[in-house]
């Protein structure tokens, strides 16, 4: 696990440019107002690719950590596949699909899908 941490730090700090395999290691938790909900963890093996000179596509995936308050922590399998495209030097969009299994096990059965867009500005 240290090395999985380790190595993303290192491709976090690499230089843009580079395109090519990649570890993101990512946490999300949640909270209503002050009562904790719990918290995601994806350890993800990824692939980048650039488009041209204004777009960008990546996919990635492996084991997502699951935590619920006063449960155990559950292992399940998450994915993400996404695209940045620059319309314009200043305004850019973006497009996300992601998938997590609801069980250990995969299954198409209990996957959870979310989708994800964006527009960003840069001043």
């Amino acid at each position: 696990m240290k090395s999985i941490i380790a190595a993303g730090i290192l491709l976090a700090s690499a230089p843009a440019a580079i395109a090519g395999p990649y570890v993101n290691v990512e946490t999300n938790a949640g909270w209503s107002g002050t009562d904790y909900s719990g918290q995601i963890t994806d350890i993800h093996l990824g692939y980048e690719r650039f488009l041209g000179d204004s777009a960008d596509w990546y996919v990635q995936g492996g084991p997502a950590l699951v935590g619920v308050p006063g449960e155990a922590l559950e292992r399940r399998w998450s994915a993400k596949s996404g695209i940045n495209v620059s319309v314009t030097e200043k305004i850019g969009v973006y497009g996300e699909v992601s998938a997590l299994t609801a069980e250990e096990e995969f299954s198409t059965d209990d996957l959870n899908l979310g989708l994800k867009a964006g527009v960003k500005y840069t001043f």
